[in-house]
């Protein structure tokens, strides 16, 4: 098994602890509400929503993956920082055994937040993750920040 490590940045004119309410606290109940065209559900199937849980995210048809299930590893919310691990689904395909993220929220001088994300992909045997084979995954990740980020820009009053 090897590990391959990407990071990514996200900039936003968002506070982070609404960026992080959004994303991490209440995307089970946000996700299907802006994005119905992908994401059916999340529902959390083993725990209450914190550190320890397991949820499982079932997409609609116009996704190409049908479910992915992840462990809630971390979840600070003083300090605004969640890790998880996908541990089954069918994005890890038979190449991955699970895929683990680090999502932190800081604040920026200017009242918004960096959004920095660590993924650290655990391969099945000697794979190799290339960087261009990601990038779709990657893409999809900061177009959910950036539809997250315009419906909290639309509303102030959520999460404030």
């Amino acid at each position: 098994m090897g590990i391959t490590t990407y990071t990514q940045e996200y900039s936003s004119t968002v506070a982070p602890s609404r960026m992080f309410k959004a994303l991490i606290v209440d995307s089970k109940n946000l996700l299907p509400k802006l994005l119905p065209q992908f994401v059916k559900d999340v529902n959390v199937i083993q725990g209450d929503g914190e550190a320890g849980s397991i949820e499982q995210v079932n997409f609609n048809e116009a996704s190409p993956f049908k479910y992915l299930k992840h462990r809630i590893d971390v979840l600070d919310k003083e300090n605004l920082v969640c890790k998880y691990t996908m541990i089954e689904g069918d994005p890890l395909g038979d190449r991955l055994e699970s895929i683990g993220y680090e999502v932190k929220f800081e604040a920026t001088s200017d009242g918004g937040c960096l959004c920095k994300m660590t993924s650290n992909y655990n391969t099945i045997g000697e794979f190799d993750v290339k960087e261009e084979e990601l990038k779709e995954g990657r893409e999809s990740t900061i177009a959910i920040y950036k539809v997250v980020e315009s419906y909290l820009l639309e509303n102030p009053q959520v999460y404030a």
